[in-house]
């Protein structure tokens, strides 16, 4: 982009706090704080936790198959 600014990062830090080139980085507030960001990790005994009657959705009907999924 035009004008933007870039931070140059020494490859020892690189490799200590495991960032990469092109890596998505979160700053936060008024401080120049750069991580990286972490895919979440689901596993699904999680995930099943968190239904509750409130947040639980029945069926759907997309209609009929259109292809050769399994009715």
């Amino acid at each position: 982009m035009g004008n933007s600014a870039s931070v140059r990062i020494p490859a020892a830090i690189m490799e200590a706090a495991n960032l990469r080139v092109n890596a998505a980085v979160d700053v936060r507030g008024e401080h120049i704080v750069i991580e990286p960001l972490r895919e979440a990790q689901y596993d699904l005994d999680g995930l099943q936790a968190g239904i509750t009657p409130e947040n639980f959705h029945g069926e759907v009907d997309f209609g009929p198959p259109i292809g050769k999924e399994p009715p």
